[in-house]
């Protein structure tokens, strides 16, 4: 929305008005500026108005159910004392971004439109999830069916959205492959659907399987956003796209400012989802950011780069997967707990101290994903 004061000043200066207020209105065309300022803003909300949500949240009862001794004995007696912090506080998450994002973003771009709706509608389900864990005093959510189906139903939005918008849809259904220093291009085709499926399912649930410790997935979700304003920005921009030899994306260069408000979004939720956490973001925080995440990596053609990126939200999801399989085909398992935060926690490790260590190494891992960019 401030976006129009630039306008406004281009509008001014052309009839004669050489005040300069005027001219410095055009600094809101540069999405730079905007993206700063919406990193900023979503702080700001994040960090002001986090004590109210709390309030609000324990006045509502929206007490966080634990798992019961009879269930995980020892997992229980770390985090019996958990039980009554608030949850659903991915409502200060979504709020603080969907806010900042309309004040400072370009609203003529679709790819804002569309991350926000991916954002708003996975957020409805965690949303719905939390509820019913909440209402029901236990840790049983949404089916699993149920999820999926809702995701499945955001992956076919997805595909028709590129699919039908004529300036996109030959761009949507290439996958670039990253590493290389000729870029190497495979078309997808029909399997298009089935690769934006596997994208958001995936980042969905990997964040949401992080999110078992005081703000491991918010800390994490941070690096990951900052990493992928760096690569939309490079999408969205010719000369910089073509010079790191990176697919240039129409539109992609303002999720700039989406990805930033994430990363500010996180930093002031962090400030109460730290640990000792005052609120939990839950299912509604976790699985909007995740999609937002993978949604962002679509947009801007970044999508197996966010392998290595999201490298910590991976090894969650894999702990599980192979906890699973190995559980179903053998009979043993292979970590004490997963996800695998849980088996460094019953191996020892102090809740804060795995909390941090997750941090560390998603820094690592975003830094490793910055730094394909010059391997190409």
């Amino acid at each position: 929305m401030l976006y129009y004061l630039s306008e406004l000043g281009d509008w001014a200066v052309q009839r004669g008005w050489t005040n300069d207020l005027f001219k410095a209105l055009n600094v809101f065309s540069y999405i730079t500026f905007r993206a700063i300022c919406a990193g900023v803003t979503a702080f700001l909300i994040s960090l002001l108005f986090g004590n109210l949500v709390i309030r609000k949240l324990i006045s509502l009862k929206f007490g966080q159910p634990i798992r019961t001794a009879a269930e995980v004995h020892k997992l229980f007696e770390l985090h019996g004392a958990k039980k009554g912090t608030p949850t659903m506080g991915g409502i200060l998450l979504i709020g603080s971004i969907v806010i900042s994002t309309l004040l400072w973003a370009k609203p003529e771009n679709p790819f804002v439109w569309l991350v926000l709706f991916s954002t708003l509608f996975l957020g409805a389900i965690g949303l719905y999830d939390d509820w019913l864990k909440v209402s029901k005093k236990n840790s049983d959510g949404i089916s699993s069916r149920l999820k999926f189906v809702l995701q499945c139903a955001l992956a076919g939005i997805f595909t028709l959205f590129f699919l039908l918008n004529p300036q996109l849809s030959a761009t949507a259904q290439q996958l670039y492959i990253p590493f290389l220093k000729d870029p190497l291009v495979l078309g997808m085709g029909a399997f298009t659907f089935i690769f934006y499926l596997l994208v958001i399912v995936g980042t969905s649930n990997a964040v949401n399987l992080t999110d078992g410790l005081d703000g491991l997935a918010t800390g994490c979700t941070a690096t990951v956003a900052a990493t992928y304003a760096v690569l939309a920005y490079v999408a969205g921009n010719f000369k910089a796209a073509t010079y790191l030899q990176v697919p240039f994306v129409q539109f992609s260069g303002e999720l700039t400012v989406l990805c930033l408000a994430l990363l500010g979004a996180c930093l002031g939720f962090l400030w109460w989802n730290a640990y000792p956490a005052r609120v939990f973001m839950g299912d509604t925080g976790s699985l909007a950011i995740g999609g937002m995440l993978g949604s962002v990596a679509i947009c801007c053609k970044q999508e197996l780069l966010l392998v290595i990126v999201g490298g910590v939200f991976v090894i969650e999801a894999m702990s599980v997967i192979l906890q699973v399989a190995s559980f179903k085909t053998t009979g043993r398992r292979i970590f004490k707990m997963s996800p695998i935060h849980h088996h460094f926690e019953l191996s020892g490790w102090k809740e804060n101290t795995v909390i941090v260590r997750f941090w560390i190494l998603s820094v690592f891992f975003a830094l490793l994903g910055l730094a394909t960019l010059k391997l190409r």
